[in-house]
């Protein structure tokens, strides 16, 4: 008679992500019995800490929530107590808006390609491996980095946790001799983000369909960032405000990150979910340059994302010069606020996903009470249902080395945000064998 046993195997896994966790798996007779992505790190508590504070601390201390897309949470912020407060700041706010928010995407998508992404599907353990195979690429990506922040530093006075952004509008605008700086060095990289986009195309990419209901915001007549309806490839369109009405989060056991669901079932957010809703929106330019990788959205492989990402660029650097070539009014930089008790809502769009807040205020401007639903926490529940089924259709027969990676390459995908730190992931995988010894490399933790 066989013996049934089960084996448990840590593997400390995922350095290129934000955040500290663990992945847990069971399987058992060729299935996964169990699959928990853990976060367990403190709650940091930020909606609590802006009880009690003037509205106008809420956009410097919402910029400290995450250091890769600081200027997210300070446009959700602003919008989110403008439209409290009554506030119009005027068409050529928004557009410098568009322009702050086009040096995030531009930042943060190129550092996850090519720092964090490009890796794992070129057999990189590293971007400082990758560099030696790939330089041209690697600067290439520094270079795009570099202008994200540059542009950021116009408008919010530095590139990390700005300082710039006000209700309002902001504390000053450019001058024109910064304001040409940008735009010779937008010019500059254009070529870049061509090439970008083509590129990822051709890596080698996996072919993982799934099906997934994808969530964006849309605007008519623009690509969204920072303004729009909430809509869903399953029929939902909803204003910013009944955001509360359709989804829920929820908590469980294995882990201090918030979850999300879409009347009750998982949901995608981020450049893949926009892309595949907003498409249609994108410049002529950026649209002809995505047709002609030959990849057909919207995509139900979620491994597009890294495609996706780069057409994001390319639109966000078309969009800067569209915004600096049209010149917005520089005055008023910012209009008066008078502060009125009620509740206000803003929602953009972060490099990873919809970014969405609530705020309470008293007739003085203080907060009674926030709410800030970030990106990674609406796509944790997706991220699990794609791992089990990446990890199903890869197949079990791998040894543990290979799953570990498969498993890092998907959650990588997603870009989370799960911290501030860039420090993650132990894996634990448990077999049941029957009849037979460990397989060769497991052990109880390594």
């Amino acid at each position: 008679m066989t013996e049934s046993h089960e084996l448990r195997i840590r593997v400390p896994v995922l350095a290129r992500v934000e955040g500290e966790g663990a992945l847990d798996v069971t399987i058992r007779d060729g299935r996964i019995e169990a699959l928990q992505l853990r976060i367990y790190e403190p709650p940091r508590l930020f909606e609590k800490f802006l009880e009690g504070r003037s509205c106008h601390e809420v956009p410097d201390m919402v910029a400290r929530i995450c250091g890769i897309c600081p200027v997210a949470y300070q446009m959700s912020a602003v919008q989110a107590l403008e439209a409290l407060y009554g506030v119009d700041p005027g068409a050529h706010i928004r557009a410098w808006r568009r322009l702050f928010y086009c040096g995030e995407w531009l930042q943060s998508h190129s550092l996850h390609i090519h720092l964090l992404a490009a890796p794992d599907f070129l057999g990189f353990d590293s971007v400082t491996e990758m560099a030696r195979s790939y330089p041209d690429e690697v600067r290439r990506g520094l270079r795009l980095q570099a202008l994200g922040n540059d542009i950021i530093a116009l408008l919010g006075g530095r590139s990390v946790h700005p300082v710039g952004a006000c209700i309002g509008g902001f504390h000053r605008l450019p001058d024109n001799s910064e304001i040409k700086k940008i735009k010779e060095k937008l010019k500059s990289v254009y070529d870049d983000c061509v090439a970008l986009l083509k590129w990822t195309a051709g890596l080698p990419l996996p072919d993982d369909r799934q099906a997934f209901c994808c969530v964006a915001l849309q605007q008519a007549d623009e690509y969204p960032m920072n303004a729009g309806r909430i809509r869903s490839n399953a029929g939902l369109d909803i204003a910013v405000e009944a955001y509360e009405q359709h989804f829920g989060e929820f908590q469980v056991p294995h882990s201090t990150a918030q979850y999300a669901s879409l009347h009750g079932q998982p949901y995608l957010v981020g450049p893949l979910a926009r892309l595949n809703l907003n498409r249609d929106s994108l410049p002529s330019a950026v649209r002809q340059a995505l047709e002609a990788t030959g990849i057909a959205f919207p995509s139900d492989n979620m491994f597009h994302s890294i495609v996706a990402r780069a057409a994001e660029i390319l639109f966000a650097v078309t969009e800067a010069m569209h915004i600096l070539d049209a010149a917005p009014d520089k005055a008023p930089a910012r209009v008066a606020v008078r502060p009125r008790a009620g509740t206000g809502f803003g929602c953009t769009e972060a490099p990873r996903g919809l970014l969405w807040h609530r705020y309470e205020s008293d007739d003085q401007g203080h907060i009674r009470r926030a709410r800030i639903v970030p990106p990674t926490s609406q796509n944790q529940a997706r991220i699990e249902q794609d791992l089990a089924a990446s990890l199903t259709r890869f197949g079990f027969d791998h040894d543990d080395d290979e799953l570990r990676l498969r498993a890092e390459t998907v959650i990588r995908n997603y870009d989370p945000c799960i911290s501030c730190a860039t420090h993650f992931l132990s894996v634990d995988v448990r077999r049941d064998n029957v009849g037979g010894p460990a397989a060769p490399g497991d052990s109880e933790e390594s």
